[in-house]
Parts: structure tokens; C-alpha cells; sequence
């Protein structure tokens, strides 16, 4: 298995990932599947050679298995801040650690590009086991978003979660 940065050229296999993800996970995500899947191709290549968007990869052979993005925040009185988003890793992957390997890179690229003091990330408030790896890697809570995601007439909270470097 190994880890890195995806490209436009990993488009097709993201794009798949990352509906997988929102078709079974809806809760855990903004985005829906309905939305994304009728996106072109060329929409994912573009999110995936953005200058100011960073999305790691985890690969088992020639199958991607795990994503997360790094977004610094661009905004001069905010660029002390960045953010991860978009985490996922196929269940019969997890509790391997291969998340806690994705989130570590994406510390450690946070630290490399400099300026970067605190990140940020919201996770499902029933997610209990993302919740602890987040914690232990140095993310405390801070609050939560009720009823931050509506799904059919079903409401979803997150737990806001930030970690200082």
C-alpha cells in the first residue's frame, strides 16, 4: 500500500471512490451522490489539478482505496487555517490504518507548506470511531453543528473537531 498526491491522470479512479463513498455514506458527506454522478469527467480532473486543493490517495495496487483533502484557506486573514475534507476509506480497509496514515500525510503536508496553524475538520457526531482516530492524532472537539446535513426529512449533526500545530 502506499500514499500519494492524486492527480487529474487518477480522475477515473476518484470519480469511482468518491461515489462509492456518497452512495453509501450520504450522511457523511455535503455533496450527494445524485450531484456528483452526473458531474463530467472533466469536472474531476480539475478538482484533482487544483493549485490550491491537495487530495492524497491510498493505493492497494492498482486500487484506490482511501482519499482525504487538504484546503488551506486562501484569505489573507485566514490563511493560518487549513482544512480536511472528503475523508473515506473502503470498510474492508478500515482498522487497518490506513486513514490514520492518509490524516498523518496530510498533517505533515500542512506543516511543509508553511503558515498553516490550526486544521480543521467536522466528522458525523454518531461516527465514533473516526472520532477516535481523530483525537488521537491531536483534534479536540469545539462544538457541534446541529442538524448540519438534511436527508429526506432525516437530520444529521457533526462534531466540529480542530487540531493546533
Amino acid at each position: 500500500m502506499n500514499i500519494h498526491l492524486l492527480d487529474s491522470s487518477h480522475a477515473e479512479a476518484y470519480r469511482k471512490l468518491r461515489l462509492e463513498a456518497l452512495e453509501q455514506y450520504p450522511e457523511a458527506f455535503a455533496s450527494s451522490y445524485e450531484e456528483e454522478s452526473a458531474w463530467p469527467i472533466d469536472r474531476f480532473h480539475k478538482r484533482l489539478s487544483a493549485e490550491d486543493k491537495f487530495t492524497l490517495g491510498a493505493w492497494l495496487d492498482e486500487l484506490l482505496i482511501g482519499t482525504v483533502t487538504l484546503i488551506p484557506e486562501q484569505k489573507s486573514k485566514l490563511k493560518h487555517r487549513a482544512n480536511i475534507v472528503a475523508m473515506y476509506v473502503r470498510p474492508e480497509h478500515r482498522g487497518s490504518g490506513i486513514g490514520r496514515r492518509l490524516l498523518e500525510q496530510a498533517i505533515d503536508l500542512a506543516r511543509e507548506l508553511g503558515g498553516i496553524e490550526q486544521i480543521y475538520l467536522s466528522v458525523m457526531a454518531h461516527n465514533e470511531p473516526a472520532k477516535r482516530l481523530y483525537m488521537a492524532l491531536g483534534f479536540e472537539g469545539y462544538g457541534k453543528d446541529w442538524r448540519a446535513l438534511k436527508i429526506d426529512d432525516a437530520y444529521h449533526d457533526e462534531e466540529l473537531m480542530v487540531m493546533f500545530l
